[in-house]
Order: C-alpha cells, then sequence, then structure tokens
C-alpha cells in the first residue's frame, strides 16, 4: 500500500477510539489553529480565507477545484499545505473534514462521532462528483457527437490498464450489446500495441481510453501509440492536468471518489453509461435490432433467470 493509501487508511478507519482533548475545541478554532504561527504570501492567504469561509464545501474539494475556486494554480494548492506541514494537499484535507463535519452538525465532535459518519461523507463527497458530470453533461451536443464517434468506429477499441480495467471491461461488456465489433485491451506493451495496429488495419477510427489514478506510464505509451497508428482518442480521467490529457483528442473528466482507503467510480461510471447512450442514439435502429437478438439469443440458451 502506498504513503498516501496509508494516510487514507488511517483517516477512514471506521472503529471509533478514545476522544482527544484537541477534537472537544470548536471548529472554527481547530481550523485557524492550523495557521497559527505560518507565514503565509498573499496568494496563500487567499486560500486559507477560502477555507475559512467556505469550510464545510473547501475541505471536500479536489486540488483542482479548489484552485479554480480561489483563482490559484494547483502547484500553489501544494504549497500551502505544504508550509502548514502536511505532506501534500490530500493530507490536509483529510484534516479538514472531520472539522467540516462537526462545523455542519454544529456540536462538538469526537472521534466516534467521526468515525461513524467517515462512510457517509464518502458518499457526499461522490455526490459532489457527480453533479459535477452533470455540469459537464449540461452541454448534450458533445456528448452525442463522441457517441456518433465511436458508434461509427469499427472495429471500436477500448483500452483501460491496471486500476481503469474494470471501467474498461464495463463499457465494453455493454458496448458489444449495441456495437458489432468491441475489441478490448487490458494489456500495455507490445500486446496494448498489437491490438491497436490490428484495429486500425481492420478500418478502426477511434479508442476510447480510461485512465484513472494512480495514472500508469503504460497508459500513456498505450496513447501515444494509438495516435502514431492513425487511432484518435477519446480519454475519461479524473481532473488531474498531465501528458495523459494532452495526448488525447477528446478529453472527459470525472473525478474519483478518493475518501477511503480505495477509490470508487461512481461519477467515471456515470459519464460511461451516458457515452454508452450516445452510442445508442447516434444508430436506433442498428441498436434496437442488436438489442433484440441479444434478448433472443439469451432466451434460447437460458441466460437468466
Amino acid at each position: 500500500m502506498s504513503s498516501g493509501q496509508q494516510a487514507r487508511a488511517q483517516a477512514a478507519a471506521i472503529t471509533p477510539s478514545d476522544q482527544s482533548s484537541e477534537e472537544v475545541r470548536p471548529p472554527a478554532d481547530r481550523l485557524l489553529a492550523l495557521f497559527d504561527g505560518r507565514r503565509l504570501s498573499p496568494g496563500q492567504r487567499r486560500i486559507a480565507q477560502y477555507l475559512i469561509d467556505h469550510l464545510t464545501e473547501a475541505a471536500f474539494l479536489s486540488i483542482t477545484e479548489l484552485a479554480e475556486r480561489v483563482g490559484v494554480s494547483q502547484p500553489s494548492v501544494t504549497r500551502f499545505a505544504s508550509s502548514l506541514g502536511f505532506s501534500g494537499y490530500p493530507a490536509l484535507r483529510d484534516v479538514l473534514q472531520p472539522i467540516a463535519l462537526s462545523a455542519v452538525a454544529g456540536v462538538t465532535d469526537t472521534r466516534e462521532q467521526i468515525r461513524r459518519n467517515e462512510l457517509q461523507a464518502a458518499v457526499d463527497a461522490e455526490i459532489e462528483n457527480l453533479e459535477n458530470v452533470r455540469r459537464l453533461l449540461a452541454d448534450t451536443n458533445q456528448v452525442l457527437d463522441i457517441g456518433r464517434e465511436l458508434a461509427a468506429s469499427v472495429p471500436l477499441t477500448v483500452l483501460g490498464l491496471r486500476i481503469s480495467v474494470s471501467l474498461a471491461e464495463y463499457f465494453a461488456y455493454a458496448a458489444r450489446r449495441i456495437h458489432p465489433d468491441v475489441r478490448l485491451v487490458t494489456r500495455g506493451g507490445s500486446v496494448a500495441f498489437d491490438a491497436l495496429l490490428q484495429s486500425r488495419a481492420a478500418g478502426g477510427t477511434w479508442v476510447l481510453a480510461f485512465a484513472m489514478p494512480r495514472h500508469a506510464k503504460e497508459t500513456l505509451s498505450a496513447i501515444r501509440a494509438a495516435r502514431s497508428t492513425g487511432l484518435r482518442v477519446v480519454l475519461i480521467t479524473d481532473p488531474t492536468l498531465g501528458p495523459l490529457v494532452d495526448e488525447a483528442d477528446v478529453a472527459l473528466t470525472a473525478a474519483t471518489g478518493s475518501r477511503l482507503v480505495f477509490d470508487s467510480y461512481a461519477a467515471p461510471g456515470m459519464l460511461s453509461a451516458a457515452l454508452l447512450q450516445a452510442m445508442a442514439d447516434a444508430d436506433p435502429e442498428r441498436t434496437q435490432a442488436r438489442l433484440e437478438d441479444y434478448e433472443h439469443v439469451a432466451d434460447q440458451h437460458g441466460f437468466f433467470l
């Protein structure tokens, strides 16, 4: 387990333990204590003031979202957390969230109360991630255009490596119901390159790639390989900016839930379902025919109870 996951495991532990003197302080005092004695730059003071003014919301924002709200860069947020003595923004957020929960409750929190609500807080954070996807989908033309491109690519390659395999497998499984040739790639290196080359040779035009944190170098290599063969790439990833986004033709972002020791993927899953719907809408006659054929075969072979 990585050091980041170790910190998250400790922060999200459900088993209650004894209350400490620190936890009986009012939430506002606990927040201000983080800044006491710190020499903050003007930009860092803006971040601190935003946290003070919007604690219950800000404590659950990603580093990208907080930077955007304050009007500073992501490295500025990282440096701010470091100036307070934290290893990075996630470590600072782990401290801010219990304070925010106690502020919402309107009472002084105990560690038992925090632990009892930790799972609910994780759900709350996922709801916010889904709200961001909802805002992204306000422009339905963008999603429908992408759906038409993916539907017209025969074959269509779906790529997901390491932690992103499950998302790619779900999409490919569902897409095969409405698309005649979906090819799933879940291994990197020469295996991925061969599959991408074959897909392009067979007439494919697009790859749908999933890349959730921590981002694997082999995913970047696979996307570059796809581009080198002439394939275009739609990328579903988290909001972190980086070389993966730079290499994609189209990038759609959906944050992962990072409250617990392992990430959750409600928002990327919803975005995937929206793209599947857009693909179905792109060719409704083909979609209907393929779905009917599938149901007929499933009934004949008794696939379902």
